[in-house]
C-alpha cells in the first residue's frame, strides 16, 4: 500500500496481530522496519525519499537524532 499513488515507498501490512511494527519498502523486496531501521540502515538517497513521503515521522525523528 502507498500513502499517495505517486510515492515511492511501500507500507507492507504485516497482518492484524502485529502491533507497533511499521514495515515499508522502496521495492518490495528488501524491507526495513521504521522504528529500528530509519534512518541507519536507509542509504542517503532512500532518506530523502523517506523524508520527503513522510513529513510527519521526518519531524518526529528529527528530535531523535
Amino acid at each position: 500500500m502507498k500513502n499517495n499513488t505517486e510515492d515511492i515507498i511501500w507500507w507492507l501490512d504485516n497482518g492484524a496481530d502485529t502491533k507497533g511494527e511499521w514495515v515499508f519498502s522502496f521495492d518490495k523486496k528488501r524491507r526495513f522496519n521504521m522504528f529500528a531501521d530509519y534512518p541507519w540502515k536507509l542509504t542517503p538517497e532512500q532518506k530523502e525519499i523517506f523524508d520527503r513521503e513522510n513529513p510527519y515521522w521526518r519531524d518526529f525523528f528529527s528530535s531523535w537524532q
